[in-house]
C-alpha cells in the first residue's frame, strides 16, 4: 500500500470516527455461487452457500430473500402497478401480462439449511421470508445452504433474456438475494421496478455457460487462462468441459453481482492510468457504430471522477450492451447499444457515475432515491460539460421540477420510492430534485465549498450506508454554517421558493430596497447590483438559521454581506450606499441555482416606463 494510501485511510477513519452516528454498525454477506446454465431453455441452477453477519446489537429470529425473477409473472405486484398506474413505463406495460409461460420468471428454491438444518419458508411474491431454526445473535454469523432453480424472463424491465436488440441474457436480479437489515429493520419491500437496498459483502461465483458465449460480469475474472476471449494476452485454448465454459468472479465490498453474456458481443478493453480495466462487450453492427469511440471516452470519466469526486477503488468496470435502456451493477452497466453518440456517452457518464453514488456510497434508494439518483445526475453534467464545450450543465433542472410543482403531483422527497402515485412525480423528486438538492447547497455555501464537501462524503461515507443526515453534517462541517433546515424544507415538504423585489425608494439620500418573501421556503439571498457609473456588487443575505455565511465565489467582485434575515419575516430591508438615481439593474441570484417559482419578480427596473425620481 502506498504511503499516501495509508495517509488517506487514517484521515477517513479518524473523521468518520469524529464525525459518524455513534454506535454505527452494517450487516455482512459471503456469497459463494455456482451455477448450470441452459441456454436452450433459459433456464439455470444454482447453488448458494451464504454466510451471513449480524453486526446488529439485535437477535434476528428471521430472515428475508429477495426472488426478483418471480416478479416476471401475470398478475404480480410488479405487473398490476405498471397496468394501474397513472403513467407507466412504457417498457413495462401490460407486457408482464402477455407472457408466455416459458417467457416469465421464477425461482423456484429446492432446498434450504441453516446451518446444516433444514428451515421453513414462506413466499409471498418476491420475497421469501425464512423462520429460523436458531435465532442470529448479536455479532455472530449463520450459514444458508440453498438450491434453487430459475428461469429468465423475456426481457421486459431490466433484466431478461432475447432483449430487443438481439442480447441472449442480461442477467440482473438473477439470483436469490439476501434482504438488508438496518438500524430500521428489515428492508423486504416487493419488487415493482424501481430501487434496492443492499448489504455489503463478497462474491465468489461460478458460471458454467455453452463455450461459444463472451460473458463480462460484476468482480475479476479468477480463471483467464481457462477462458481466454480476450482476459488474458496470452495465447490459450479455452477449458471447455460438455461443451461448456466454467466462468469464475470474486469481487470484494460491493452490494450484488450482475453479469451478460451473448455469443456475438465482440470485447475491447481500455486502461486507467492507476491500473484499472475497463471492458467492453456489444454486438458490433450497424447500429453499435458509436461504440468504437466509447473507450476513449470511458477513460475520460473515470479520469475526472477521479480527479474530483474521489477514486474508483475496483480493478475493473464492463459496460455491455444489454438491458433495456441503462442500468447500473457493482463493477458493470447493462446499457442498451442503438444510441446517438451523445446518448450513448450521456447514459454512460451517469451508469459509471453510480459507481460512486450507489455501489460506493450505499444509500437506501427505497427511501432515498434522490441521493443516488440525484447525486449521480448532477456531477453527470459536470462531466459532460468537461467532455463536450457546448453542454450546458445543471440548465435543464428548473423547467423539470417547475412543470411538476404547477401540475400538481409533487410528493416530498421522504415518499417511498415504490409508492410515489406516479412516474413523472417519482422521476423528477429522484433525478431533477436530487440534482437540484446539491445545486442550491452550492448556492448556499459556494460551489467550491459544495465539492469539497462532496469529497469528503465520498472519502468518509464509501463502504456504508449513509442517510441525508449523515451528507448534511458532512457539509456542516466542511462550511461550517448550520442546514438541517435547508434539508428538511427540501425534502420533508412540497413548499416551494419565491422571492421578490417589492420596492426601491430613496431614504435619506440612499436606496432602499424591500425584498419580500412570497413563497413559503426560506433562503438566504444573492443580491446583483449594477451601478450606471459600470460598478456592480454582490450582496448577500443570510438566512439566520445558517448561524454562517457563504464567503465570495470564484468571479465574484465587491462581495458584501448583510445582516441576517430572520426567517420567520416576510420582508427585508436592504439599504444602499447610494441613491436609486444611480442604479441601473438588481437581480435576485442571477445565477439561477435558487428555483424561484416566479422569477419576474426577482429584477429592477420593474419595467421599461420605471423613472427615477427624486426624494
Amino acid at each position: 500500500m502506498k504511503k499516501s494510501a495509508i495517509t488517506l485511510l487514517f484521515s477517513s477513519v479518524f473523521f468518520f470516527n469524529t464525525y459518524a452516528q455513534k454506535g454505527y454498525w452494517q450487516q455482512w454477506v459471503d456469497y459463494q455461487m455456482e451455477i448450470e446454465v441452459d441456454v436452450e431453455k433459459n433456464q439455470f441452477e444454482g447453488d448458494q452457500v451464504l454466510k451471513y453477519t449480524n453486526n446488529s446489537g439485535d437477535t434476528l429470529k428471521r430472515v428475508f430473500y429477495h426472488l426478483y425473477l418471480n416478479a416476471f409473472q401475470p398478475n404480480s405486484m410488479m405487473d398490476i402497478r405498471s397496468r394501474t398506474i397513472e403513467d407507466p413505463d412504457r417498457r413495462v406495460a401490460d407486457r408482464i401480462l402477455h407472457l408466455k409461460e416459458d417467457e416469465q420468471g421464477w425461482h423456484k428454491i429446492k432446498k434450504l439449511t441453516q446451518d446444516g438444518k433444514k428451515v421453513n419458508y414462506k413466499i409471498k411474491g418476491t420475497l421469501m421470508e425464512v423462520i429460523l431454526n436458531q435465532p442470529i445473535l448479536p455479532n455472530t454469523s449463520t450459514t444458508f445452504i440453498m438450491s434453487f432453480k430459475s428461469q429468465l424472463p423475456l426481457q421486459v424491465r431490466r433484466t431478461g433474456r432475447d432483449s430487443q436488440e438481439g442480447i441472449r441474457l442480461s442477467m440482473t436480479q438473477w439470483y436469490p438475494k439476501m434482504a438488508e437489515y438496518d438500524k430500521n429493520g428489515w428492508h423486504a419491500y416487493e419488487y415493482i421496478g424501481r430501487e434496492f437496498h443492499s448489504v455489503w459483502g463478497n462474491f465468489d461465483v461460478k458460471i458454467n455457460i455453452d463455450k461459444d458465449y463472451m460473458l463480462g460480469a460484476t468482480g475479476i475474472l479468477q480463471n483467464p487462462e481457462e477462458i481466454g476471449k480476450g482476459y488474458t494476452d496470452k495465447e490459450v485454448t479455452p477449458k471447455v468441459k460438455n461443451g461448456k465454459l466454467n466462468w469464475h468472479f470474486k469481487a470484494d465490498s460491493v452490494l450484488d453481482f450482475a453479469w451478460a453474456a451473448d455469443p456475438d458481443y465482440v470485447h475491447k478493453t481500455a486502461s486507467l492510468e492507476n491500473g484499472t480495466i475497463l471492458h467492453f462487450l456489444y454486438q458490433e453492427d450497424s447500429t453499435t457504430v458509436h461504440w468504437d469511440s466509447l473507450p476513449k471516452y470511458a477513460v475520460r470519466i473515470f479520469e475526472i471522477m477521479n480527479e474530483n469526486f474521489g477514486e474508483y477503488p475496483y480493478k475493473q468496470y464492463t459496460i455491455a450492451q444489454g438491458g433495456d435502456g441503462g442500468m447500473e451493477y457493482p463493477m458493470i452497466t447493462l446499457i442498451t447499444g442503438n444510441r446517438s453518440k451523445g446518448s450513448l456517452v450521456g447514459v454512460t457518464v451517469h451508469e459509471v457515475n453510480h459507481s460512486w453514488y450507489q455501489h460506493l456510497l450505499a444509500t437506501n434508494e427505497y427511501l432515498y432515491p434522490w441521493m443516488d439518483e440525484g447525486f449521480t445526475t448532477y456531477t453527470s453534467d459536470f462531466v459532460m460539460g468537461h467532455l463536450f464545450s457546448t453542454f450546458k450543465p445543471y440548465s435543464r433542472y428548473n423547467d423539470g421540477y417547475f412543470r411538476l410543482v404547477k401540475s400538481g403531483k409533487q410528493e416530498p422527497l421522504t415518499t417511498h420510492a415504490d409508492h410515489y402515485e406516479t412516474n413523472f412525480a417519482y422521476g423528477v423528486a429522484s433525478y431533477t430534485m436530487g440534482a437540484m438538492f446539491l445545486r442550491q447547497l452550492g448556492y448556499i455555501v459556494g460551489e467550491e465549498v459544495m465539492h469539497n464537501s462532496l469529497k469528503k462524503y465520498f472519502e468518509v461515507w464509501q463502504y456504508k450506508h449513509p442517510d441525508p443526515i449523515d451528507f448534511i453534517k458532512v457539509v456542516e462541517n466542511v462550511s461550517g454554517i448550520e442546514l438541517k433546515w435547508f434539508l428538511k424544507y427540501w425534502t420533508e415538504s412540497t413548499k416551494t421558493i419565491d422571492y421578490g423585489i417589492e420596492s426601491v425608494k430613496n431614504k435619506n439620500g440612499k436606496a432602499e430596497v424591500l425584498i419580500a418573501r412570497i413563497g413559503d421556503f426560506p433562503m438566504p439571498i444573492d443580491l446583483l447590483i449594477e451601478y450606471k457609473d459600470g460598478s456592480k456588487e454582490m450582496i448577500n443575505i443570510p438566512l439566520s438559521l445558517m448561524w454562517g455565511e457563504k464567503t465570495a465565489e470564484k468571479g465574484v467582485e465587491n462581495y458584501k454581506v448583510a445582516a441576517d434575515w430572520p426567517w420567520s419575516f416576510p420582508k427585508y430591508s436592504l439599504m444602499l450606499d447610494k441613491p436609486m438615481s444611480e442604479i441601473k439593474y438588481m437581480e435576485i441570484d442571477p445565477s439561477e441555482r435558487m428555483p424561484d417559482v416566479e422569477r419576474n419578480n426577482n429584477t429592477y427596473p420593474f419595467n421599461e416606463e420605471d423613472i427615477y425620481s427624486p426624494e
